[in-house]
Parts: C-alpha cells; structure tokens; sequence
C-alpha cells in the first residue's frame, strides 16, 4: 500500500502557512465574524436546522469560524484539523469569543484516536474530501463517531470542478472524474487571497459521486438525499459570476458546482 505519509505532511506545512493568510482575508472576514456574522452558508443552515443542544463534530475545520457558527447556535462543538496552525487559532477564537467548543489538531482519518465521544451530527463542508486518498476509512471513522439515527451531512464541491487544473487561470481539462492517482500542484497564492504571495505545494485525490455514496453506504449508514446545484457560495473558480442570490455560477453552465448529501446511521 502506499505510505501517504509524505503527502499528509507537505499539506500540513501549507495548510499551516494558510492559516495567517486566510485570517485576514476578506474571504474569511474576520472583523465581522468576531462581531456576530455567522460564516455558515445557506445549504448546511437549511440542512441541518436547529442544532441548538444537539452535539456536532466538525471535520477538517481549518480554524474554526464554522464550528464556533455552530458553537453560536447552540451545539456543543468539536472541530478537528491537520493544521497545528489552524488549531491554535481555533482555540484563541473561541477563548475570545467566550465560547465553549474543543478543537483537536489530528489527520481527519484519526479521528477516532483522538476523539471518543459519539455525536448527534458530524458536518463537513467544501474543499475537504480531496485530501483523502481513500474515502472508506473516512466513512468508517464517521460511523464510529455518530450516535446511532445521528445525522451525518456534507456539502462539497462538485467532482466534475476537480477534473479542470485552475493554476494558469484558464480552466483545463486534464484530470479523471474519479482518478486514482495522487494530484500533485504548486502554486503561488490561496483561494481566499490569489495576490498572495506564498506557494501552496498539495497533493490532492479526485471521488467520484459513487465512491462516496457507497464508502457511506458501506459504513453503514443510510442515504437521507443527495442533491446537485448550480451555484457556489464561494468565487472560488475563475470567471464566475454573482447572482441575484449572492451565490456564485458559470457564465455557461453546463454542470453542478455543489452537491450535498445527507445521511442518517442505521440501528445495528
């Protein structure tokens, strides 16, 4: 099997160099989520409702502004990361804030090392499943962590979005919809700020719809919905457009930019 260990590490050090950068970004608009703004977007809001006494674990969380958004509405909070970085100032937030979440620095396919509690939700949202090489430990280590009739939900960026390499600007075609080999890039600049000036090194894995419906199916849990929509919540990709919705899509769009899934764990 391969060692992803090396692979894990080089996105940990440029996760870690994002941190400070994505803080004061006008992406991530730190001021007025300090002053009250949630930084949740409408899918995981009409998703998952009230969660207000509900416990809610939040994967790959990077510094937490959507755990402590949760955290603000009444859940009881866990978000874990990789970044060291992230983590810390995961911690200072919700120590300024007054808030009351945990926040754990560890590979999201750990865990279940790291975090032994069972929840009512487990969230994860854009931009996470591509660093995994392979989602059935993800799923696994999901099921091990929801309460049984638990709710797990992800909103994510479509896969058709990862077959286009974005590094000249310019989309290209150029990878599998559901490639198996490991995606190398390096780059100058991050997606919340495009004019800086540090060099993102990450390696990166294409999942297909399929491959993670059936990693969930197979962890046992049972598909509530799964959605498609045209729109982003984030101008993230080059040349969209904003909508009367403050949403995000192509000029010409000819395929999904989001999809969500919702899915319930089954009793044993």
């Amino acid at each position: 099997m391969e060692n992803f260990e090396n692979y894990f590490n080089t996105n940990k050090e440029t996760w870690n160099k994002k941190v400070a950068i994505h803080a004061e970004s006008e992406m991530y608009n730190m001021e007025n989520f300090k002053s009250g703004k949630s930084s949740l977007m409408p899918y995981e809001l009409k998703a998952l409702g009230n969660v207000n006494g509900k416990s809610l674990l939040h994967l790959q969380c990077h510094f937490g502004q959507d755990t402590l958004s949760w955290q603000r509405m009444g859940a009881e909070c866990v978000g874990v990361d990789l970044s060291d970085e992230g983590i810390k100032l995961a911690k200072k937030l919700n120590n300024e804030l007054q808030l009351d979440a945990d926040f754990v620095c560890c590979n999201v396919l750990d865990t279940s090392e790291y975090v032994k509690d069972k929840f009512d939700i487990v969230f994860t949202s854009y931009g996470t499943i591509g660093w995994l090489p392979d989602l059935k430990p993800w799923a696994k280590m999901i099921s091990e962590r929801l309460k049984t009739g638990g709710i797990f939900y992800i909103v994510e960026f479509h896969p058709i979005l990862w077959m286009f390499d974005y590094v000249d600007g310019k989309p290209k075609m150029e990878y599998h919809y559901s490639q198996d080999e490991v995606i190398y890039e390096e780059y100058e600049g991050t997606y919340a700020n495009q004019s800086s000036k540090m060099v993102s090194k990450e390696y990166g894995w294409n999942h297909g719809l399929s491959e993670v419906v059936n990693a969930l199916i197979e962890a046992g849990l049972q598909i509530d919905y799964l959605n498609e929509y045209d729109e982003s919540p984030y101008d993230v990709f080059p040349n969209l457009i904003k909508t009367e919705s403050g949403m995000y899509k192509m000029k010409d769009q000819l395929f999904p930019m989001i999809f969500e899934i919702k899915a319930i764990k089954k009793s044993l």
